[in-house]
């Protein structure tokens, strides 16, 4: 049986933000709450946890997966970022963004877009997920929690629990969350291409 942490969503206590630091560094596969909605995410470099997590999303092939990032710093690791691209943004983060950028070799290649080899990063604006990716120090390898059958994220830890409490290694209980998908928005070419809107303001891109 997983773990359950009750977490403030405003206020995340420092002791179950380690302890899920913890799960998570021993090779644990989180459900964690996000602003779109929960998550289900694993260390970057653990192959057997993030075959967990496409076994559980019953994924097929190659999934995009998301990088989240507790920063800039971060995305410039992990992403080629041209002064347009940073400009953009730091101006929209932390928030319900989903960035397509080319990857850099520090990202693992069965995360990258196969063909265009580029990889999708956040910064997510949630309070418990920032604490825990600060906590990390490097970025979760990430999906929504979006169940065999479904179209959104999920977003009741309760029902949650009862689903896949077998399945994973913590469930971070962080409030009742909405559905509504990040916004994605391509920033590989010379202007910005929205690919989904979402809850993220698009005027920003346009």
């Amino acid at each position: 049986m997983s773990q359950f942490f009750y977490i403030h969503p405003d206020n995340p206590q420092s002791r179950l933000i380690d302890q899920s630091m913890e799960v998570l560094k021993k090779g644990g596969v989180v459900i964690y709450p996000t602003d779109s909605g929960y998550a289900i995410g694993c260390c970057l470099e653990n192959k057997e946890a993030m075959t967990r997590i496409c076994r559980i999303r019953q994924l097929e092939g190659r999934h995009n997966f998301t990088l989240m990032c507790r920063d800039l710093s971060e995305i410039s690791t992990y992403a080629h970022v041209d002064n347009q691209a940073f400009r953009l943004i730091k101006n929209n983060t932390p928030g319900n963004y989903t960035f397509i950028l080319q990857a850099t070799k520090e990202v693992p290649r069965r995360l990258m877009n196969e063909k265009r080899k580029t990889i999708g990063l956040r910064v997510p604006s949630n309070p418990i997920a920032l604490a825990l990716l600060e906590k990390m120090g490097e970025p979760l390898m990430s999906c929504s929690l979006i169940l065999p059958g479904n179209d959104f994220a999920e977003s009741d830890p309760e029902e949650i629990k009862e689903t896949l409490g077998k399945q994973v290694d913590l469930i971070i209980h962080g409030g009742y969350l909405g559905q509504q998908p990040t916004t994605v928005v391509d920033l590989t070419g010379d202007s910005p291409v929205i690919l989904r809107e979402g809850e993220g303001n698009v005027t920003p891109f346009l």
